[in-house]
């Protein structure tokens, strides 16, 4: 089960910080649109990306999640990828974030296809978050 304060976080309009392993050990963190549902925070990008491939190779993630208001407020999650959602569901979903962050549907090409991850906690860590 999903901390309820990272959850409220993740579905709010606040930005995430996703960290993979690439192939040579080495470490990328990408600032992102999240989202959450009970059990998993959600991740939509496509399939073609470094980030996805290498969620591929090595499921483990650190995501963390900030308060806009008040970035001292955040919650971190460790975990891994446990499954994922492609197809209308995940098209639909980059629609309803991008709703959420900027007001608008999804306005950039879609090179590939949409996917949306989703991240299990092993461990989690909620600061500030009352």
């Amino acid at each position: 089960m999903l901390d309820d304060g990272i959850r409220k976080l993740a579905t709010g309009k606040n930005f995430g910080t996703i960290c993979v392993h690439l192939e040579d050990g080495t470490i990328l963190s990408h600032v992102m649109w999240v989202d959450a549902d009970d059990e998993h925070i959600l991740i939509n990008t496509e399939i073609h990306r470094t980030k996805y491939l290498a969620m591929q190779r090595d499921p483990r993630v650190t995501v963390t999640v900030w308060d806009t208001k008040n970035a001292y407020a955040y919650g971190e999650v460790r975990g891994k990828v446990v499954g994922e959602v492609r197809g209308t569901e995940a098209r639909e979903h980059i629609d309803a974030l991008s709703q959420r962050y900027t007001g608008q549907k999804y306005g950039t090409r879609i090179q590939s296809e949409r996917v949306i991850v989703k991240i299990a906690p092993d461990r989690q860590r909620p600061v500030g978050l009352g």
